[in-house]
């Protein structure tokens, strides 16, 4: 069944918990909302990330965390009970530069964890 009501407020939820661990620089929440495997991918906007060492390790590194951000759309869909994809489009607080960023979700034994990412940003136009 497409858009189950509860599998619905399960991976907003978890997304809701991923968008306040990424503003606020939390590496060890983060970690644990990423699929722990060596195929779990994450591109972003400046690097492409292939397993969950190469994510967890990119975290790390980052110096201050994600720039701020204000989210002006989103979009969470499930297929069935164990799977789902959240988009979002965003404005960057300091640059006012649009944004979009895809997730997709399964639930494993360990909850809802993303198994796909890609964070992009718009050209900008004068």
């Amino acid at each position: 069944m497409m858009n189950d009501p509860v599998t619905l407020a399960e991976v907003a939820a978890a997304f809701e918990r991923y968008e306040a661990a990424l503003m606020a620089n939390d590496i060890d929440t983060l970690s644990e909302l990423f699929h722990d495997s060596p195929h779990t991918v994450r591109f972003g906007v400046g690097e492409n990330l292939f397993g969950f060492v190469a994510i967890r390790e990119f975290r790390a590194a980052r110096t201050g965390g994600s720039p701020e951000r204000d989210i002006t759309r989103r979009v969470i869909t499930s297929f069935g009970t164990d799977f789902a994809v959240t988009h979002i489009e965003f404005l960057r607080q300091a640059s006012r530069q649009v944004g979009r960023q895809s997730q997709t979700w399964a639930r494993t034994d360990d909850g809802w964890k993303i198994v796909s990412a890609h964070v992009s940003l718009m050209a900008s136009h004068s």
